[in-house]
């Protein structure tokens, strides 16, 4: 219960989450010529929704709308719990927690799909029907990926035993099925992180917040909030599964795990600055015909031992 709701759980993912949405959107502003906000602009962001009222439409479910936030951000937590931070053995870890935390990583796209279906506006609608396609896109790529991550480590599903894998041989981004396996991941998680390019079901130009249109207060801080734990918490599941290294010392282990991470998240805001949105057609064709070809390939390259 510590673990979910302290370290490494809910409370640290939060305070990360805000450290690394201010250094997004600071990189982004200083790109675009701009001052950008202050260190804890995220946290002002959060706590002026949490102060707002809460507007729940006629037509739909209170219990239902209200809940949707609230599992998001469950989820994102749960999936901080289970991954650790830097020293692998830092939780417990069980078999098949692999498999847990692909399924509880789904969970806040699946609450983004529910809250723009039961808002009963046509944008929101319109924007549920792009996030399930975007959904069903990149999950097929990720899950192969992560195919890829079990064959290289000799059919473990078990987060520790992946790290020990790493740890007694090689990181898997040092293979070339690793590495594949792993861009295939990065994209996936640009996607499930709603960034541009993949940022089509909450198109502020096309239909303003798409699937979040309706919510307000604390209930759009939560799902806003989620997604700053997001940009901690996938980061960090992709340095631990595909980059893992240890040097036996914990404060060295620290500081090569807190860069690799800022690699991966500069990685993430380059891609979201240097590229225009792209259509619904486009998204879906860009997984179908591309990261799930490289994540086959990938496939089949580790199962040659590649």
């Amino acid at each position: 219960m510590i673990s979910f709701l302290i370290f490494p759980g809910l409370l640290f993912s939060v305070i990360c989450g805000m450290i690394a949405s201010f250094i997004d959107r600071k990189i982004t502003a200083r790109i675009q010529w701009r001052k950008g906000p202050p260190l804890l602009q995220p946290l002002y962001d959060i706590i002026k929704l949490f102060g707002k009222e809460i507007i729940i439409p006629k037509s739909t479910s209170p219990f239902a709308f209200l809940i949707l936030p609230f599992l998001s951000v469950i989820a994102v937590a749960l999936v901080g719990s289970l991954n650790g931070v830097i020293v692998k053995n830092s939780i417990p870890s069980f078999s098949g927690d692999l498999i847990v935390a692909i399924y509880l990583m789904m969970v806040p796209g699946v609450c983004m799909i529910l809250a723009g279906g039961i808002s009963s506006n046509p944008l929101s609608m319109l924007g549920a029907s792009r996030e399930i396609k975007l959904f069903i896109s990149y999950e097929i790529g990720f899950i192969l990926s992560m195919i890829v991550v079990i064959i290289k480590t000799g059919g473990s599903i078990r987060l520790l035993d992946i790290l020990d894998w790493q740890v007694n041989n090689l990181p898997l981004i040092y293979t070339l099925s690793g590495f594949l396996s792993f861009i295939v991941s990065f994209f996936v998680v640009s996607a499930k992180l709603g960034i541009v390019p993949f940022d089509i079901a909450e198109a502020e130009q096309e239909i303003i917040a798409g699937t979040l249109i309706e919510y307000s207060g604390a209930a759009l801080g939560m799902f806003k909030l989620s997604r700053m734990m997001m940009m901690f918490v996938y980061p960090m599941f992709l340095v631990r599964l595909f980059w893992y290294s240890s040097t036996g010392s914990i404060f060295v282990d620290s500081i090569i795990f807190v860069l690799k991470y800022i690699v991966v998240l500069l990685l993430l805001i380059v891609l979201r600055n240097t590229n225009p949105r792209l259509r619904v057609d486009q998204v879906v064709r860009f997984f179908w015909k591309y990261i799930i070809l490289i994540a086959v390939v990938a496939i089949y390259l580790a199962g040659k031992g590649v």
